[in-house]
């Protein structure tokens, strides 16, 4: 990583197995984090109370050190019992089970990391379960864990979302990963950022999940490999055979019990693990929680700018007066140039990671010469999928 130091990029040909190695192999030390209660596996363990009835200054340091458990620390929290009472958990269960009922007859949702098909999903369950049940929804969204750990990592006007994932009896495996947002590219769009941005990422949205049933090892939770986030390089590594292989020997996976919450770095190594089943339907609500600065500071109509340059940008593309660079460059300018955020329900990751962005849509118009009216046809069904 030396050389690396005095480079503004990267590519896979530099990841290291052996850094990774040296990396993964530190020990998690109760007595560092003086509001935790115990260690598993290297996974720290905290207990509901201590979320419960701090004064501001309380509060602060409890905040700075869950703050560094996620940064400097194994990048990993387990909160037990982070719903005190689990009634509240169960009343949200039903509302989930009322809208798996209503959209799931017929329908396979795509999925990031496992094979459509392979499980159940509620994609925006935040606003769904909202529309549903409101008394619910507030008794579950009122609970201080979630906007504690929040706060700690990504400081105030945070923003939710979230994603029930069911895993039935016999639902495979993730593979191993990192998450959103540069963890939903290829190593080929990915090493195209520079290292800042491979150092930024993880800041910019935190991993959390609420068991919404008892889920022993069996049933397949959460596999995590501590410290595996403070590898510079692991957007470019999750890929590689050699980390899936170190995944697959030293992930630790902690038995949960419904009502507790997990919270972990973005860029930690993790993967879903295999329902070994017979009967047991593995429920968890997947939340996702991004930082209040990850938007633009004015709204763009990105449709009409495309709509009205696209018969000129076409023209002097088919007339050879425009290089791809030049090309490019418009079409950035012009078109969102990422995926999310999206409705995953009619605009799903089928086929890869991600939909397809508004400037994949206007390079492929531009390169397939289509009509005015074929580019404002697809973008109106685009507009469509990704209405909430």
């Amino acid at each position: 990583m030396t050389a690396l130091l005095t480079r503004t990029h990267a590519d896979p040909t530099d990841i290291d197995l052996a850094e990774f190695t040296t990396l993964c192999q530190q020990s998690t030390k109760l007595d560092d984090y003086l509001n935790a209660t115990d260690v598993e596996q290297n996974v720290l363990i905290y207990e509901h109370s201590a979320f419960i009835g701090l004064s501001a200054v309380s509060r602060q340091s409890l905040l700075a050190e869950l703050h560094r458990a996620l940064s400097s620390g194994p990048g990993v929290l387990v909160i037990r019992a982070a719903y005190a009472d689990t009634k509240v958990v169960d009343a949200h269960t039903r509302v989930f089970e009322r809208i798996m009922a209503q959209e799931t007859e017929g329908r396979i949702a795509g999925d990031h990391f496992a094979a459509a098909g392979a499980n159940t999903r509620i994609w925006n369950a935040l606003q769904k379960a909202a529309e549903q049940n409101p008394e619910s929804f507030i008794d579950y969204y009122a609970n201080p864990v979630i906007h504690a750990v929040s706060e700690a990592w990504l400081g105030p006007h945070y923003q939710l979302t979230a994603q029930v994932n069911v895993v039935h009896p016999g639902g495979q495996a993730q593979q191993p990963h990192r998450d959103f947002p540069l963890g939903f590219q290829t190593n080929e769009i990915a090493s195209q950022f520079p290292l800042a941005v491979h150092r930024m990422s993880p800041l910019l949205t935190l991993q959390g999940a609420v068991a919404h049933t008892d889920m022993p090892v069996e049933t397949g939770p959460t596999q995590f490999l501590p410290f595996s986030h403070q590898y510079e390089l692991g957007y470019l590594a999750w890929r590689d055979e050699g980390f899936k292989d170190f995944f697959a020997q030293h992930a630790v996976q902690l038995a949960l019990q419904k009502g507790d919450q997990v919270f972990f770095n973005p860029a930690l190594f993790h993967a879903a693990g295999t329902n070994r089943t017979p009967d047991q339907h593995r429920m968890v609500n997947l939340l996702q929680v991004s930082s209040a600065f990850g938007v633009p500071m004015e709204t763009l109509d990105h449709d009409a700018m495309s709509q009205v340059v696209f018969p000129t940008l076409l023209a002097r593309y088919q007339a050879g007066s425009l290089c791809d660079t030049a090309l490019q460059g418009v079409i950035a300018t012009v078109a969102q140039g990422y995926s999310f955020p999206t409705n995953l329900d009619t605009d799903p990751p089928v086929g890869g990671l991600a939909p397809q962005t508004g400037q994949q849509l206007l390079t492929q118009a531009i390169q397939e010469g289509w009509s005015v009216g074929a580019l404002d046809a697809a973008l109106a069904a685009r507009r469509d999928r990704r209405r909430a």
